[in-house]
């Protein structure tokens, strides 16, 4: 049976896999739809997996769709990240706000970011695997990017993160006063 965490936003949730380990390694379920569905409350369809790998200092995000919104369940399969997620539903008493959670291969946790929330991760080890899979299918023309660094939003990135490696289209993101949100 999987641990689910509830945070500090409401829908997202830390989800702990239950690991079996012993001299010669470990096994576990990284997703069991049913017992993902009774722990979460949450029958996420998933329909795309996805596989990044990124250097130390590289920041992903903050990313979502306006249209075909995506749900997400985000682990590290190598290294360390600090993953985000930012409430972008106008309506939401949180909108605005974010949490950030330590995912690690070590730790096997794992991120629930329902629809409605933009992501982002940055990466602490020297390099690192992420995977996700997806609610809905990437949709480019419906892709929004928030800034990293908005002031309105202020995450506290972990130590040492002044300058991380973006992507052209990150570093080309907007603050949230002139997003795309949801209503």
């Amino acid at each position: 049976m999987i641990t689910v965490t509830p945070t500090a936003l409401g829908g997202v949730l830390v989800v702990e896999p239950r690991v079996f380990g012993d001299h010669r390694g470990f096994f576990m379920e990284s997703f069991n739809r049913r017992e993902f569905a009774d722990a979460t409350g949450c029958g996420a369809e998933f329909v795309q997996d996805n596989h990044s790998r990124s250097g130390r200092g590289v920041l992903r995000g903050l990313h979502y769709q306006i249209n075909q919104p995506q749900g997400k369940l985000v682990r590290a399969i190598a290294g360390t990240i600090f993953d985000v997620a930012v409430d972008v539903r106008k309506s939401a008493p949180t909108f605005g706000k974010w949490v950030g959670v330590e995912l690690s291969a070590e730790s096997h946790r794992q991120l629930w970011v329902p629809a409605g929330f933009a992501h982002g991760f940055l990466v602490m080890s020297e390099s690192a695997d992420v995977v996700y899979k997806t609610t809905d299918y990437y949709a480019p023309e419906h892709e929004r990017c928030i800034l990293w660094n908005d002031p309105a939003i202020g995450i506290d990135w972990p130590d040492g993160v002044a300058c991380p490696l973006l992507s052209s289209k990150d570093a080309a993101g907007v603050r949230l006063a002139d997003a795309d949100v949801f209503a």
